[in-house]
């Protein structure tokens, strides 16, 4: 079986206090492709134009990925965004969006692709989600990325989808802002009332959360002392969380599996950010993701030895 993606498949300009990049492989699809090719065979879905050359493609396909489903229209251009981080690295400015071949994107998927097991919505219109949902029959367990805009413009087909999938992964800002909620837990909370068994709130630098009906997880971040480049890291934590649960396929997905489904998504985010856009991942080999998830592991447990307590 396999694991269908659909979403934006890109070329970013990026400057960063680290460094700059005029032209490098990004997109949703690409790092959630690139993280979840780890555990299992990804088919990616999304439109391309005729400049995606074959380094890119080649790229694209790094561990087996299925780029059958990409489509490569004819004279048109690939999705392009451009933006600029300062120090702090949780904001960004976007000085450039050409939506290009993305602007007309119908998804189309094969029936390989439908048949597919596990489905991610990577951040596109909602409608389009919905009908991705629609078609992707064979699919038992799906999660769906989002984002502030279409919180803004297009809320009820975004609530909408949301009732058709099993996960959602927003950043902390962005589940508030859904349900009109300050607080995270109480956000996440409601949002389970909507349709989803689990709802994942990225948290940056400071980790991420993970709310279901049987309990509250929070992972940190893994501790690095070198960032370079944070795009493609919310794809790419998304990529280890998915591909953790696809790779454990007839289990019931429990919250501990989730649990440890954060850790792999964490461990794979932690790496993305190391180096500009695709790089670090593309080279990125399983025993140094395990390394990483035996540090959270360690970095995050403690024994508790209890003292009297005064009244």
């Amino acid at each position: 079986m396999s694991v269908t993606v659909v979403g934006s498949i890109a070329f970013d300009a990026v400057k960063t206090p680290f460094g700059e990049r005029e032209r490098m492989l990004g997109g949703a699809a690409t790092h959630f492709a690139l993280a979840a090719s780890f555990f299992d065979e990804i088919r990616a879905v999304g439109p391309v134009g005729e400049d995606f050359d074959d380094a890119a493609f080649e790229v694209l396909r790094t561990r087996g990925t299925n780029t059958d489903d990409v489509e490569q229209v004819a004279g048109g251009k690939t999705f392009f965004w451009k933006g600029e981080y300062g120090w702090d690295l949780n904001s960004r400015e976007t000085l450039d969006t050409q939506l290009n071949v993305f602007e007309h994107f119908e998804p189309k998927l094969s029936q390989a692709s439908k048949d597919s097991e596990i489905l991610f919505l990577a951040n596109i219109v909602p409608a389009l989600q919905a009908q991705v949902r629609e078609q992707a029959t064979g699919a038992k367990w799906v999660a769906l990325d989002s984002m502030n805009l279409w919180i803004d413009i297009a809320r009820d087909d975004l609530r909408n989808v949301i009732g058709m999938v099993d996960c959602l992964i927003l950043n902390d800002a962005e589940v508030r802002q859904l349900v009109a909620k300050p607080n995270l837990v109480s956000a996440a909370r409601e949002l389970l009332t909507w349709g989803p068994s689990a709802v994942v709130a990225k948290q940056g630098e400071y980790g991420a959360v993970l709310v279901t009906a049987d309990g509250f997880f929070s992972l940190p971040a893994y501790p690095l002392e070198s960032v370079v480049d944070p795009t493609g890291a919310g794809d790419t934590f998304a990529g280890g969380f998915v591909g953790y649960v696809a790779a454990h396929r007839g289990e019931p997905v429990t919250h501990d599996l989730l649990c440890r489904a954060m850790a792999y998504g964490t461990a794979l985010a932690s790496y993305n950010v190391e180096e500009f856009g695709t790089d670090r991942v593309a080279r990125l080999t399983g025993e140094e993701i395990a390394a990483r998830v035996s540090e959270l592991q360690t970095i995050t447990a403690f024994q508790d030895a209890p003292v009297a307590l005064r009244a």
